[in-house]
């Protein structure tokens, strides 16, 4: 027989009335049920560490079920996540782990998370990075990635827009249109230009395109990651990033 141990959450939830009672139960009487949840009552609280292996488990379930749907989410979209044009292509172009953040320029978590990116694409020769704005935080969020974005069409390489992300993202104070430009001018763009690709549909489509991935990812925040199959939110450190990167490259947090 089953040790009372683990039948007590089924018998908890029986009780309490969240799972469907088998048709043997159907025809407990009130005292019977009565019963059963003081039997239950009285087992959990001489036995509180049942609640910690029940919940456990349950976070369990429930981790693995967003990795799945993560996963799925990627599988369908990856063609946009890692190829866009769109995007902001550095490191190794040619790279067998794609490294995909989405920012926020008025982020201050941020901050700390390109530090991680440049820590990472300097350390890992074979990393291919692409960043991806997401101004979710304030109206000159948007402003200021609309600049990136047309910082972006002006520069294919990448090399100028790296360089106008550092100074833009490291700086103090928040970051808006009028900030951004002045980035931009010093970084040595072509003002006139910039002004004209601005007023672009690129700029709105581009925009657009990642909304629409991070909905689709169930980003609700930044920094947030997609490297390999794997969806990460938040500024989780390089330690965690170099971790997912050997996951995404080999099966194993170290290759």
């Amino acid at each position: 027989m089953p040790s009372f141990r683990f039948l007590a959450p089924a018998l908890l939830a029986l009780a309490l009335g969240s799972a469907p009672l088998p048709a043997s139960a159907q025809s407990f009487s009130d005292t019977q049920r009565g019963d059963i949840e003081s039997i239950v009552r009285n087992y959990l609280i001489a036995h509180p560490e049942v609640l910690e292996e029940a919940m456990a488990e349950l976070s369990k379930r429930q981790s693995a079920a967003e990795a799945e749907k993560h996963e799925a989410s990627v599988s369908q979209n990856a063609d946009a996540i890692f190829n866009s044009p769109r995007g902001v292509t550095l490191g190794n172009k040619d790279g067998d782990v794609t490294f995909v953040e989405f920012f926020d320029y008025n982020c201050g978590y941020c901050k700390r998370a390109m530090a991680d990116m440049i820590e990472l694409m300097k350390a890992d020769p074979k990393l291919k990075v692409v960043l991806k704005e997401f101004p979710v935080l304030s109206a000159g969020s948007v402003e200021a990635a609309q600049v990136a974005v047309a910082v972006r069409m002006q520069d294919p390489t990448g090399k100028k827009y790296l360089d106008f992300h550092q100074k833009l993202l490291g700086g103090r104070g928040a970051a808006d249109k009028a900030r951004a430009m002045a980035v931009a001018k010093e970084v040595g763009l072509d003002m006139g230009r910039l002004e004209k690709d601005l007023a672009s549909a690129e700029v709105k489509n581009t925009l657009e395109e990642n909304f629409k991935l991070a909905e689709a990812m169930g980003m609700n925040g930044t920094p947030s990651y997609v490297i390999g199959k794997q969806v990460v939110i938040g500024a989780v450190g390089v330690d965690s990033l170099k971790e997912k990167i050997g996951v995404a490259r080999c099966g194993k947090t170290t290759c």
